[in-house]
């Protein structure tokens, strides 16, 4: 049997933009549910946070959600576990918005509480957020439990909550040593341990996402094979200009077709002549990319003894914060704490900024 492994949709994320409302419905309309279809696979596991404000939903991106989402969701042997963002409280997942917006869907199961589910003769358990009311009785479930396999929304520690930026909070891995195979949502960047896989977001959602692969993976109950389907489709861009590398001519024949309505970074590494700058992004614009941002990529000149502190706007908000923090002496505050603290803020952020 094969299942399809669906990470963090965080369908109203981004402050409810309609403009990643479509790029999530391109996703799902184009690449998500043909592959199903192709392939005859007809149960799914989303590995939590399916919405992500736990306070309120906007009703427009929810009646489009439940098109292109929810609606060929219920299809399917469709299984939801609850992620921290599907939940009201942080303190426990009795008021949750998955099992309070999607009881239309007779076909969509929802887990507040930690389960044993049988696929096709393979046990799987299912163990929604860990909240400090359910730390113990799901501690106790995964220590009685018999089977192999968990599908999960863990918050462990030393993991990538993006890539390159490791969280130093959270729970131990070891209370899953149990486990032959774990399979979690919650971090949005691809890794492993060899036992624990973080299957990631299935898009991009911020810029610290570049270039990172998203998309969905299935998993073979019978050969535990686990394969990544990556999503083509791109949010974030970035463009290193030098002029010296191009022609005019050639310029103006470039195919940006691929930015339309994304989030484009020029980052300026030689440009000799004004100009042809300007007839590049006049170029880029016809193409009618979301936002485009300038960045000159300044640098220190070696023969230069000034010292000055020079900020790469080229790297992505969170690298910059991390390698912030790692310049300040120390304030009675451990740095990865301080890391941590300010990963989950700025996540949280985002979740409500365009």
């Amino acid at each position: 049997m094969k299942i399809a492994y669906l990470g963090d949709t965080h369908v109203d994320s981004r402050n409810d933009s309609l403009l990643f409302n479509d790029y999530f419905e391109k996703f799902y309309t184009n690449i998500f549910f043909p592959y199903l279809k192709k392939e005859k696979i007809k149960t799914i596991i989303i590995l939590g946070d399916v919405l992500c404000r736990r306070k309120y939903v906007n009703f427009r991106i929810l009646n489009a959600v439940k098109k292109y989402l929810f609606g060929p969701l219920n299809d399917y042997n469709t299984h939801i576990l609850l992620g921290n963002h599907d939940t009201y409280f942080k303190n426990t997942n009795s008021i949750n918005s998955p099992e309070l917006l999607l009881g239309e869907f007779d076909n969509i199961k929802i887990y507040s509480d930690p389960t044993t589910v049988d696929f096709d003769g393979t046990a799987i358990d299912i163990v929604p957020w860990i909240s400090p009311e359910n730390f113990d009785s799901t501690i106790d479930f995964i220590s009685k439990s018999k089977s192999h396999l968990c599908a999960g929304h863990f918050n462990l520690k030393d993991f990538e909550m993006y890539r390159g930026l490791i969280m130093h909070e959270g729970m131990d891995r070891s209370l899953l040593n149990k486990y032959d195979m774990v399979f979690s949502g919650h971090y949005h960047h691809i890794s492993s341990d060899g036992t624990i896989f973080y299957l990631g977001a299935p898009y991009e959602m911020t810029f610290n996402d570049y270039n990172d692969p998203r998309g969905f993976h299935i998993f073979d109950t019978n050969t535990r094979q686990l394969d990544f389907i990556q999503n083509p489709y791109r949010m974030f861009h970035k463009i290193y200009y030098d002029d010296t590398e191009m022609s005019l001519k050639e310029i103006k024949k470039i195919d940006f077709s691929n930015y339309k309505d994304t989030y484009t970074r020029i980052i300026i590494s030689k440009k000799n002549n004004s100009y042809w700058f300007d007839a590049f992004v006049d170029r880029l614009e016809l193409f009618n990319p979301f936002k485009v941002t300038i960045v000159e990529d300044i640098r220190m000149d070696e023969e230069d003894g000034n010292d000055v502190d020079v900020v790469n706007m080229s790297e992505d908000t969170l690298t910059l914060l991390s390698k912030h923090i790692d310049s300040l002496p120390m304030i009675g505050m451990n740095k990865d704490e301080l890391k941590s603290f300010m990963e989950v803020l700025y996540t949280e952020a985002m979740a409500l900024s365009e």
